[in-house]
């Protein structure tokens, strides 16, 4: 099978095509012919190294990249229940998804509704997971709540601007140019805040009246961390969960008490999605919205394998308009 692996850490220039033999299923694994694969920022961070230490998500050498995926069930692996071959079904947090086809755990798992296409399963799991986990578990927000989501016409960004409002939330959300700043407004952004032409604390704290927000959710990083903790009202919560403009070094503690002892965490979406049961519970409830026209998936474009050079390229230059997917099949 065609597969995008790569045997150093680097640029996207060490993504390379390869052909390696199909996998079979170990115990309690599922192959899965793949139809479309999901491209992520999280890929980003393995393909560079950033991960390199992490125990949570592993990097070994040479590694087929990828953590996201939909297609049917080629193959199952022995006490594998529940599914049948030929199933539609879509995963995350998995390695291996720019290829042809991947060995999955069968506990993470999904079946894609009939009112779901196969495009938008892709598009929804590890991006729809994360906007989820965010908006209701890292910080449950109310309709009493407001939040900065930062790069809100990114994949994430869209999805927990609508999860949001959904949940009657004040939305404030940084963007790059005016057609992002229209994406999120589309979407029911309250205010959006051209990072370039502003100062998005200045201009935040002008749109709270000086009061701040009750949880940001920073997604960039290193351009960014010091103003969003700056941002909140006492005691709020800055979630980071991700670093497209860099990894962030280190926050002194005495700076969240002087910003007004708020809380700050760096979550792993595979924290909130430990379990099959857990990880159905947050589907089901995306793919339900999904179904019902209360949630759009947003995709910027699909590419062929060939073309995932470019695709990273596009992802660190952060020219997204949406989720990224690789067309496998």
């Amino acid at each position: 099978m065609r597969a995008i692996q790569i045997d150093e850490f680097g640029g996207p220039d060490k993504l390379v095509a390869k052909d390696i033999p199909i996998p079979t299923p170990e115990e309690n694994e599922v192959v899965v012919k793949l139809e479309y694969s999901g491209i992520n920022y999280m890929d980003v961070y393995m393909r560079n190294g950033s991960y390199a230490k992490s125990h949570t998500y592993q990097t070994p050498l040479p590694m087929t990249v990828g953590m996201e995926g939909a297609g049917t069930i080629h193959a199952l692996g022995k006490n594998v229940e529940g599914f049948k071959l030929g199933e539609r079904v879509a995963y995350c947090l998995s390695r291996g998804s720019y290829a042809e086809y991947a060995a999955v755990p069968a506990w993470r798992i999904v079946k894609i509704p009939e009112t779901v296409n196969s495009i938008n399963a892709a598009a929804l799991m590890l991006q729809g997971l994360t906007a989820h986990y965010l908006t209701n578990s890292a910080y449950p927000l109310t309709a009493n709540d407001s939040c900065l989501i930062h790069a809100g016409a990114g994949g994430v960004g869209q999805l927990a601007i609508q999860l949001a409002k959904l949940k009657g939330a004040t939305v404030i959300t940084t963007v790059g140019s005016e057609e992002k700043a229209e994406i999120a407004k589309k979407l029911g952004a309250d205010h959006t805040i051209l990072y370039r032409e502003l100062d998005f604390q200045k201009e935040l704290m002008r749109i709270t009246k000086n009061q701040g927000v009750n949880v940001v959710y920073d997604s960039v990083g290193k351009d960014t961390i010091d103003r969003s903790i700056r941002c909140l009202q006492k005691r709020g919560l800055c979630v980071m969960f991700g670093a497209s403009s860099g990894q962030v070094s280190g926050i002194a503690p005495l700076a969240l008490a002087e910003a007004g002892s708020i809380y700050f965490t760096r979550p792993h979406l595979a924290d909130y999605i430990p379990n099959a049961e857990v990880i159905n519970q947050r589907m089901g409830e995306i793919f339900s919205l999904i179904s019902g026209g209360k949630l759009h998936a947003s995709i910027h474009d699909v590419y062929p394998l060939s073309e995932i050079q470019k695709v990273h390229e596009l992802l660190e230059s952060r020219a997204t308009l949406g989720k990224f997917l690789l067309n496998v099949a």
